[in-house]
C-alpha cells in the first residue's frame, strides 16, 4: 500500500488553487469586457444623440419651437431636432450634449462631483415625453411600505438611478 506524501497533497492544492485562480481571472476578464461593450461609445468625438419617439405632432412637442421644460433647463448644453418618426408614429425628439467638454466622461458616472450630463440628459428627454404625452412626469410607483429600512436603501437608490439610464 502506498502512502500518501505531503509533496503529492501540496501539489493537488497547488493544481486546485491554479484552477480557482483561472476561473476567476476568466470571471474579471468577462466583467471587463462587458463594461467595455457598455461604454463602448467613450472613444468618439462626436456626443451621441438620445433619440425617443413621442406620440405627438412636431407643434405639439415643441409648440412654437419652445421645448418642454425639462429639456429648457438644460438651455445652450444640448443640440435638439425634431423630425417625423417612421410610418407617421409621432415625432422623433433626438437630444445630444452640445460639445464634448461640456459632457464629462461619456455614458459614465464621474466619480468626483457625482455630476453626469449624459444621465441628465437622459432623465429629462424621458421626463419630456412623459409631459408631453400626460400632461404630468410619471414617476415609478413606490413600494407599499414607506418605512425606510437599512436594507430598502439600496432599492431606492437603484429605482432613483434607473430613471437616467433606463434600467433597474
Amino acid at each position: 500500500m502506498k502512502k500518501p506524501t505531503a509533496g503529492g497533497a501540496v501539489s493537488t492544492v497547488a493544481s486546485m488553487g491554479t484552477e480557482a485562480l483561472d476561473a476567476a481571472v476568466s470571471v474579471v476578464r468577462r466583467a471587463g469586457e462587458a463594461i467595455r461593450s457598455r461604454t463602448s461609445h467613450a472613444g468618439e468625438t462626436e456626443p451621441r444623440w438620445h433619440v425617443m419617439t413621442v406620440c405627438a405632432s412636431a407643434e405639439e412637442v415643441a409648440p412654437g419651437g419652445k421645448l418642454p421644460e425639462p429639456l429648457a433647463q438644460l438651455g445652450d448644453t444640448i443640440d435638439t431636432q425634431l423630425r417625423p418618426a417612421p410610418g407617421e408614429r409621432g415625432t422623433e425628439l433626438a437630444c445630444r450634449l452640445h460639445d464634448k467638454e461640456d459632457a464629462g466622461p461619456r455614458d459614465t458616472a464621474e466619480p468626483v462631483t457625482g455630476h453626469d450630463m449624459v444621465q441628465e440628459l437622459r432623465t429629462a428627454l424621458r421626463h419630456a415625453k412623459a409631459l408631453v404625452e400626460t400632461g404630468e412626469i410619471l414617476l415609478p410607483d413606490r413600494p407599499s411600505t414607506n418605512r425606510p429600512t437599512f436594507t430598502g436603501r439600496p432599492l431606492d437608490k437603484l429605482i432613483e438611478n434607473a430613471q437616467g439610464e433606463g434600467r433597474l
